[in-house]
């Protein structure tokens, strides 16, 4: 896998991931769960030198 479909498969799961956090209880442990792939995306993706500025749609 290159670095670029890695990268753009990076960003779709960030994107698809914050949809499914908006829609949880943020007490619940699944919200819990997925915060932290949210954080090891957020670390992925601004090392990868991407912009979360439009992307983070959660702003945690």
């Amino acid at each position: 896998m290159t670095e670029k479909e890695m990268l753009k498969l990076s960003v779709e799961e960030f994107s698809r991931l914050q949809r499914f956090m908006s829609l949880a209880d943020k007490n619940s442990e699944v919200y819990k769960a997925m915060k932290e792939r949210y954080i090891d995306l957020k670390v992925i993706l601004t090392t990868s030198g991407v912009n979360l500025t439009e992307l983070d749609r959660l702003k945690e």
